[in-house]
């Protein structure tokens, strides 16, 4: 007998659409919609603060495709079990998904790298992209109630979520409505990302401040995450790898903050372009070929004692890429 919730979110009924002979999934739709909503916040927020918004555009072009590659490293090496039995099976994005650690944290330093070759700071640049990349996160989650993927476990609340059978994961068949713990991300992500909006109007925040608060505040979001999801997953003593990372990854975010806030720069001591630059200037020295070294940028960039220490710039993400496909966010 199907234990189950009389009041309950319906599974829906189909996951994409066709457009002449191409199927157009509604996960993948979700991340291209997320992904425009994050460059258009984040021009709009770097315009703000003095930047030029065709940097953006250059960031995105570079640390999307870097996301990709870094989210698929992540998944083929924390879940090997998972990985598809073919020739190109580590490259199928489609057949597996992504991993949001590696993704963000891959994008993060090719955004940085891309930011700081234009001259303008990558600090101001990482604040202003904080907000947008959880506006993005909470699209694309959107996609996971499609593919029915990520849920907790069951539970009869009035919002529970109703699971068609061939995605129940083994010895939950019995039950037929789930915690939605994309919902619960959704719902996190945009009220986070709208607190980061209010502390950067209110407070005077020292770059790269907001996205450390990113980071701790999403990573220990994921830790509740975690205790609820019942999905396939690799374990450590008892308890998901992810687990592990999002406490890990809170911790990093909360000692940034701190750091940043005591030893780094107020933003408007940093810059947001090039000195002497206008508008689309700042993108073509990015994509340019005008040398290798430091730029007037990185010499606007407060010291690096505001970083996390030694192994901490893969832990603390930045960039805007797509999140993980059906078995998102490992």
């Amino acid at each position: 007998m199907a234990l189950a919730s009389p009041f309950y979110i319906p599974s829906p009924p189909v996951n994409g659409f066709h457009i002449g002979p191409a199927y157009i999934h509604f996960y993948g739709l979700m991340y291209v919609i997320g992904i425009t909503v994050a460059i258009i916040i984040t021009q709009r927020r770097w315009k703000a603060v003095g930047g030029d918004p065709a940097l953006v555009g250059d960031v995105a072009i570079w640390a999307v495709p870097a996301g990709i590659i870094g989210g698929r490293i992540y998944f083929d090496l924390t879940t090997p079990k998972y990985i598809p039995h073919h020739w190109y099976g580590v490259l199928a994005v489609w057949d597996g998904g992504l991993g949001i650690w590696g993704g963000i944290a891959l994008a993060a330093v090719v955004g940085v790298w891309r930011v700081r070759r234009s001259g303008a700071s990558a600090y101001l640049f990482m604040d202003a992209v904080a907000p947008a990349l959880l506006v993005a996160q909470a699209i694309g989650r959107v996609g996971n109630y499609f593919n029915q993927e990520l849920f907790g476990g069951p539970t009869t609340l009035p919002w529970a979520l109703q699971i068609s059978p061939q995605f129940r994961p083994a010895g939950y068949a019995q039950y037929t409505t789930f915690h939605p713990t994309f919902l619960y991300e959704f719902i996190f992500d945009l009220a986070w990302a709208a607190l980061l909006v209010w502390l950067g109007h209110h407070r005077r925040i020292k770059p790269p401040g907001l996205f450390a608060l990113y980071v701790a505040g999403y990573s220990a979001f994921r830790i509740f995450e975690e205790s609820l999801r019942v999905d396939p997953s690799e374990h450590f003593l008892g308890l998901r790898l992810n687990m592990y990372v999002a406490s890990v990854l809170t911790v990093v975010g909360i000692v940034w903050f701190i750091r940043s806030q005591r030893r780094g720069r107020p933003a408007e001591e940093l810059l947001a372009r090039r000195p002497g630059s206008s508008d689309g200037e700042t993108s073509a020295a990015a994509s340019g070929d005008k040398g290798g070294g430091a730029t007037s940028g990185d010499a606007a960039e407060p010291s690096d004692s505001t970083w996390p220490q030694a192994g901490s710039t893969d832990s603390a993400p930045g960039g805007s890429a797509p999140a993980e496909s059906s078995e998102t966010a490992r």
